[in-house]
Order: C-alpha cells, then structure tokens, then sequence
C-alpha cells in the first residue's frame, strides 16, 4: 500500500479530490505528492491500472466518473458527476490542465478545481517526484514507497524488457544473453500485450508489486513496471537512453543506471557491472553471524558507459 507521508488527523478534515492521469511510472512518482496532500477525508481518481496501488484514501478509476465528458462541445455536464465534484472543498488536478475547454466548464460551474501540469517541462532539472511534491507544497526528496507486507526475498531475478516506446527498449537478444549470464534463475516478466513466451503475467498492479518485492534483483527498461520495481524495495537496474535519469530515474533503497545516448550502445557487460554493484550492496556488510558468507561475486565488470547509483534519496552518489 502507499505509506501515508504524514498522519491523519481529525482537524486534518478539508474534503479533497485528487485527480492524477498518466502512465504507471508518473502515477508512482506522483505518489508523494499525493500523500502530501492527503486529509482525513480524501479521494484519488487514477487510471484504472493504479486504484490497487491507493489504499491509504479511497481510490476511483478516472474513467468511472465520467469526468472525460465535462468540457466536450455540444456536450451537457453530466448532473451526477456535477454533483460529486460540489461535494468536494478542494480539488487538485493534474488532469485537464492543458485542456482550455475543461478549465473553462469547470470555472463556469463554480468548482474547486486547482489545475497542475501534470509533467516537468523539458528543461527541467529537477527529478519528477521532486517537482510533483513541490507542486503541491512539500519539500526535500520524494521517494515512492509502496508497502505489499511481509515478503520472503526469493533467489531469483526478473527481467521486464518492456517499455512505452520502442527507443526505450533495449535489444531483447542482449537481455537473452544478460539472463544467460547473471548467476541465478531469471524469470521473465511481461505485460498483457506484450509477446514473451514463458512471462509471468500478472495484471493486478499491488499483486504484480508482491511478486516484484520477492526478487533478489529486477532489470529493465525506463518503464512503468521499472518504477513499481523500485517503489516496492527490490534492487532494480534500469536501462535509460535519452530519457534523462536526473529527471526520470526511479527511486529507491537500491536503484543503478546504466546510460548511453541510445540504448543500443550499452553492452550485457555494462548491465552486468551495475548488477554487480546491486549484489554487493545487498549481500555485504549486513549478515549475521550465523549466516553464511555469499557466494564469490560472479558479476564481470568492464565499462566505460555512464553508470549512477541513485540511491534512497534518488541523488546521484560518488563511489
């Protein structure tokens, strides 16, 4: 579940609808923000994908509500969905924002609504979580954190080789032979859509989160999946191009870029080498006696591409 970022309290009692549309990854890097803005009595519109992923205030589906009506030519606002919007002392919306006709039924309707753009521009140079929550009046780092409970880490890694667009998905064969090479089973992991024979398949985003938790290491593209990777604790590798990590790059206890101008130029042995630093990270320093000592690091290094350990804070960190 979301871990609220601050408690609920009873004088904590503005009515609050927050809308937040967008791909999976910007969702979860909006999830700070949306527990910024969290009260005693808040509701979360979302894509339909992300509603299992809300479970500290009550969640709905964005096309549940019928909102994609309001603003339409020739189009009467539908009464009920006019109704609910009243019922709300405070609405923050990413949605809409680049819509004129929206802004102007909802201003005309006399609602609440407080429009936000819904991605950094692109010069940007500060992380996308961080100016979500900065949107919104927070402060410091923004870290999502999606809790899935108690979870027992398997020996095994998952590789999604998946993405949005196509220049973001680095060559599968190489992802083939990355599986040949890393020195535990890999399972394969793929959306509904996506052709993968073999892949688990698991819809349901807080189930497909549980599931991610209990890998010893996930690798990927720069996805959605990638995000709920990092945001659920597993040591994730992700594989950017020209997407801007700085901007982009997932967060978590344990996250590793490997980065090239495209993704083609990145070699198995630059994403091994990032793998590598993840299982030493993960295996050194925190054993307890009675453990057994890990097996001889088999990851091979040999880089000169751009590799960043971004770390809790999502700052790049010197080695």
């Amino acid at each position: 579940m979301v871990r609220c970022g601050k408690p609920v309290t009873a004088s904590n009692n503005l009515r609050r609808l927050i809308i937040r549309p967008g791909g999976i990854g910007d969702c979860i890097l909006s999830l700070p923000a949306i527990e910024h803005l969290g009260t005693a009595d808040a509701e979360v519109w979302v894509p339909s994908a992300m509603v299992p992923l809300i479970r500290c205030v009550e969640a709905r589906s964005i096309a549940s509500t019928g909102i994609d009506l309001l603003g339409l030519p020739g189009v009467d606002p539908p009464a009920p969905l006019v109704a609910r919007l009243r019922l709300f002392d405070s609405i923050v919306s990413w949605y809409g924002a680049n819509r004129a006709e929206f802004r102007e039924q909802v201003r005309a309707l006399g609602l609440p609504f407080q429009f936000l753009d819904a991605l950094p521009d692109s010069s940007a140079k500060i992380h996308a979580a961080d100016f979500f929550l900065k949107q919104v009046g927070g402060a410091g780092s923004a870290v999502p954190r999606i809790d899935c409970g108690p979870i027992e880490r398997g020996d095994f890694a998952v590789i999604h080789p998946f993405s949005g667009r196509a220049r973001k998905n680095w060559p599968l064969d190489r992802f083939r032979e990355l599986a040949m090479r890393l020195p535990m089973p890999v399972r394969w992991c793929a959306g509904p859509e996506e052709i993968l024979d073999g892949a688990v398949r698991i819809e349901h985003l807080y189930e497909l989160g549980g599931w991610l938790a209990s890998a010893r290491l996930y690798i990927g593209n720069d996805s959605g999946i990638t995000h709920l990777a990092a945001a659920v604790g597993t040591p994730v590798v992700a594989i950017f191009g020209p997407t801007d990590p700085a901007v982009w790059a997932p967060r978590g206890e344990r996250v590793a870029i490997v980065q090239a101008r495209t993704v083609d130029e990145i070699g198995v042995d630059n994403v091994l080498e990032a793998a590598g630093r993840l299982y030493k990270h993960q295996n050194g320093g925190s054993r307890h006696k009675h453990e057994s000592d890990p097996p001889e690091d088999p990851f091979k290094a040999g880089t000169d591409l751009l590799t960043h350990d971004f770390g809790i804070a999502g700052q790049k960190k010197d080695e």
